[in-house]
């Protein structure tokens, strides 16, 4: 049926509405309209500082206490941990092997007791000036004259060449200028009267120091044979003449001591200079080290005056060395060969001290005695403990750790962090297991 429409509601219909308007009306409560001016920018008055402080303290209050409680929550989650401190009970062994090295070899051979051994050879150069210690002229030597005695019995006549040695009972040797003949004794009875002549005697060396008082003398060259016991000499004079000089002369006694200095210096760095071409992984014995002079020269002869003279040599150094990692191996090795099966080598106790026995340069070849010794504690599986220790308070982590290690463990230490923790995480990665040798 279609909706009728009115242009002018009809006296029925709008008395209805009229009384409906009215029944609203009465039951409404009267609202009261008050009316403002419209505010203006100039009349605008700002929220207070404590209207503002409590519009934002609540919201922030509630924000920090979402905040905190999270924090706590992942705190209390991953912060538990566990350090468990475990002392294995080390046993030490000693041994002693001896091993060969050969430079021929290019790995080591545990069966045969043989590692590599690495070739070095050095030549190295140098010199230096040394001081003349000999006297540079003969004008200082004493000079004097003895009486020669021959007692020889049966008596003989004796001859005696020019440059015969005397030495005086002050330990002072002179030599004859010329050619001596000392007439034989005469003999009456058994008594020897000794024949006896003078001659012309010079110091052997110069200085004040050969100016003897008179002395007695022997003839050094005659000592094994009768002659010299009864052949001697007498002073009866000081020695004159003898002074020191000031100018010096080399010696061959001072190229020979100098020779050996150079050698020895030289040889030295040769040495160190091998040492410093190689790495502190090779091990270079004394014993295995063999040095050669090539050459050896003088800037001046013997007899030459001079104050200083210098000496220059060349030397060759050849050496045998090895690997400490190669020996270190077979020596670990050897151990776990030893050892109760399940054992470890505590490598921080490994101690091998080394000697050359016999060395080959020229073959590259060398044995080498080892005395070596190292602590051997039970192999412990840390991470195969740590999922058993899960979940376990202290006195359970100490039972199991007895039950599945023995006697093999001296001592335990367990540590939970933080201080509410009462149990190991269940988490494998917030325990933590450490062996302690202290």
């Amino acid at each position: 049926m279609a909706r009728k429409i009115y242009d002018v509601k009809p006296p029925k219909v709008a008395k209805k509405v009229e009384k409906q308007i009215k029944q609203f009306l009465a039951e409404e409560k009267p609202v009261t309209i008050k009316r403002t001016k419209r505010p203006t920018v100039s009349a605008y008055t700002p929220m207070p500082v404590e209207a503002k402080k409590h519009f934002f303290k609540k919201p922030l209050f509630i924000a920090c206490a979402v905040v905190v409680i999270i924090v706590a929550v992942v705190l209390f989650i991953k912060l538990p941990k566990a350090d468990i401190k475990i002392w294995p009970k080390v046993d030490s062994l000693s041994f002693k092997q001896t091993l060969s090295a050969d430079k021929a070899v290019t790995a080591v051979d545990a069966e045969k007791a043989i590692i590599p051994a690495y070739y070095f050879e050095q030549e190295q150069s140098g010199s230096q000036e040394f001081l003349a210690t000999g006297s540079a002229s003969d004008a200082g030597k004493a000079t004097g004259t003895i009486i020669i005695y021959n007692k020889a019995d049966p008596v003989t006549s004796i001859a005696l060449k020019a440059g015969t040695h005397f030495l005086s009972d002050s330990g002072k040797y002179f030599v004859t200028l010329e050619k001596v003949t000392v007439p034989a004794g005469k003999k009456s009875g058994g008594k020897v009267t000794p024949g006896s002549v003078e001659a012309k005697v010079e110091a052997a060396e110069g200085g004040a120091g050969y100016n003897i008082a008179p002395a007695k003398f022997s003839i050094p060259k005659l000592s094994g044979s009768n002659f010299y016991y009864t052949t001697y000499a007498e002073s009866t004079k000081e020695m004159t003449g003898g002074f020191d000089g000031k100018i010096k002369k080399v010696t061959a006694d001072d190229i020979t001591s100098a020779e050996d200095a150079v050698v020895k210096k030289i040889t030295e760095e040769a040495v160190l200079a091998i040492k410093s071409k190689i790495s502190q992984e090779y091990i270079l014995l004394d014993d295995a080290v063999n040095s050669e002079t090539l050459s050896a020269t003088s800037s001046l002869e013997a007899g030459a005056v001079a104050e200083k003279f210098t000496e220059g040599v060349k030397v060759k150094v050849s050496a045998l060395a090895f690997k400490k990692a190669d020996t270190e191996n077979f020596v670990k090795n050897y151990i776990l060969s030893q050892a109760p099966e399940g054992k470890n080598v505590l490598e921080s106790s490994l101690d091998v001290k080394y000697s050359v026995k016999l060395v080959d340069l020229k073959t590259g070849k060398m044995s080498i005695d080892l005395d070596f010794s190292s602590g051997v504690y039970q192999n412990i599986n840390i991470n195969s403990l740590s999922l058993l220790l899960t979940g376990r308070n202290p006195s359970q982590i100490q039972e199991t750790i007895k039950n599945n290690l023995g006697d093999g463990v001296t001592k335990t230490e367990v540590k939970l962090w933080p201080f509410w923790v009462k149990k190991v995480p269940n988490n494998q990665k917030a325990i933590k297991v450490e062996l302690k040798f202290e």
